[in-house]
């Protein structure tokens, strides 16, 4: 039975942007299309890390060689697409915490959203032992330093975590650094391999 378990937060107990956010978001921008979710992307390490909203947008809309009409309306419509919980998994982690699961949270999220997403969310989120955010500690998975982190904050050593997360470069980064990783794909999954 594994007993200490970490999940990523977006795309295993969080839900990621829907087609519907991804259009008002491409729509406040004026600028959709795959060129935009590239630079999205490409800008937003530094944002998990810690880099504020303005500046963010700011390398975005460089980027792209633009500029965006309507900064505040495009920071509310993002933020706003990365609130929503699967309602399964949220269920699960208060099943583990019930049975006395050391349950930790390591997730890629940026400053302004963690109060909106604790607000919104705060009930699973006291549920877990450790809340570990990059934009807290300063590093971004894949960085081996956010996994070292999140076992000091549990600790525990590495190699007593079993870790779930949707993006397979995490798993390898999470199990370079020690611990034992699992591409998520489901609750089933992690009710199987957590007993």
């Amino acid at each position: 039975m594994a007993d200490v378990i970490v999940f990523d937060l977006y795309g295993v107990i969080a839900r990621t942007q829907t087609p519907e956010a991804v259009r008002r978001i491409e729509g406040i921008a004026g600028a959709p299309g795959p060129a935009f979710w590239d630079a999205y992307w490409a800008c937003r390490p530094a944002y998990d890390a810690g880099q504020e909203s303005a500046a963010y947008w700011a390398a975005v809309a460089a980027r792209l060689g633009t500029a965006f009409p309507d900064v505040p309306a495009l920071i509310e419509a993002d933020l706003d697409s990365w609130t929503d919980v699967d309602g399964e998994m949220a269920a699960l982690v208060g099943e583990l915490a019930d049975e006395g699961r050391v349950l930790g949270l390591l997730s890629n999220i940026i400053g302004d959203l963690v109060p909106r997403f604790e607000a919104r969310h705060g009930a699973l989120l006291d549920r877990f032992d450790a809340l570990v955010y990059s934009c807290r500690i300063g590093v971004a998975k894949p960085d081996p330093r956010a996994y070292e982190i999140c076992a000091e904050r549990l600790g525990v050593r590495p190699a007593d975590v079993i870790f779930f997360d949707d993006a397979e470069r995490n798993v390898r980064a999470a199990r370079e650094a020690g611990m034992r990783a699992e591409l998520f794909t489901g609750p089933d999954q992690v009710r199987a391999l957590t007993r």
